[in-house]
């Protein structure tokens, strides 16, 4: 990781000064680096980790970073992990254009080291996540959220990218396409799990560094909400839904509603799905021969689903 940080940091590199500012303020503001973890975990899991593995991490990280100044504007964000986002700083536009000139960075890496498997890989997950982002922007706007749409969703807007994190670390391994498929795989089940826990924080009563209650703020149904409305009888379904439409708001209704979806079995149920598709990951994981890697991804698949915040 510490070698990774210098390709990263090259990869990121503009001989534009704004450009050049701007990107080296995100290097400054990095998070939990799961994703490049994950590609080189995978790779290692395999074989050696050589020169593809560090373009393979470079180009899912720049993919990655491009995602979320993507998801800033749209989200109207001020905050990225506590520091103020890009688009606050520099105004949509200049947003808009670093993380299209970050996307770009990602796929000409691949191209520049003749890593045409990994580029198909990467051009796939862009389409999927931006399909995901539409999928979820259409149906929110609507509220009709069903829990095969939840799943549907998450597989494309988030699953997707921890999916190619661990086929493009195969690939760079020289794995065979059973490899990389059952790699994918591993990577959606993990990455879906990884996103209900990010869904149950919401529901939360404890500080995890984010203000609780902001999906049903931005009118967003996740499982635990999609699961309780199904057990609502018609009258306390309306209620809640009203909550979601036109009180969102209102942090004491938003308070309640909350405590409607803990009584309802929402909370419980959603983590015993989360659980489920954890043990799916590790399942797969224990097809291939245990090595120090393949150890060291379970710990990350179960650190995903016990993270804090």
């Amino acid at each position: 990781m510490l070698a990774f940080e210098t390709h990263f940091r090259n990869a990121m590199k503009s001989d534009k000064m704004l450009l050049d500012r701007i990107t080296h303020y995100i290097i400054k503001q990095k998070g939990k680096q799961m994703r490049p973890m994950f590609v080189f975990l995978s790779c290692k899991l395999i074989g050696p980790i050589g020169d593809a593995a560090y373009t393979a991490a470079s180009m899912i990280e720049l993919l990655h970073t491009a995602s979320l100044v993507h998801d800033d504007v749209v989200d109207d964000a001020g905050k990225r992990r506590g520091f103020f986002s890009i688009n606050a700083l520099w105004k949509n536009k200049i947003a808009v254009l670093v993380g299209d000139y970050l996307l770009a960075k990602g796929l000409l890496i691949s191209i520049d080291n003749n890593q045409i498997e990994l580029l198909r890989i990467m051009s796939r997950t862009v389409q999927e996540m931006s399909e995901g982002e539409l999928l979820q922007q259409e149906k929110s706007r609507l509220l009709n959220i069903t829990e095969e749409v939840y799943f549907e969703i998450i597989s494309q807007k988030t699953a997707s990218l921890i999916a190619a994190c661990c086929e493009c670390g195969a690939t760079a391994a020289g794995a065979s396409a059973e490899q990389r498929e059952k790699m994918r795989m591993f990577g959606l089940k993990a990455g879906l799990a990884f996103q209900i826990k990010d869904d149950l924080f919401d529901y939360g009563f404890e500080d995890v560094g984010k203000p609780l209650g902001i999906d049903i703020q931005e009118r967003k149904l996740t499982l635990p909400l999609i699961y309780a409305l199904s057990k609502a009888d018609s009258s306390l379904r309306k209620e809640m839904m009203q909550v979601v439409k036109r009180h969102n708001t209102d942090s004491k209704k938003v308070k309640q509603l909350i405590e409607k979806v803990h009584a309802l079995g929402g909370m419980e149920y959603a983590y015993h799905k989360m659980l489920s598709l954890r043990d799916e990951a590790l399942d797969i994981l224990h097809q291939f021969a245990p090595n120090e890697a393949g150890a060291a991804l379970a710990q990350l698949v179960n650190y995903t689903v016990e993270r804090k915040k």
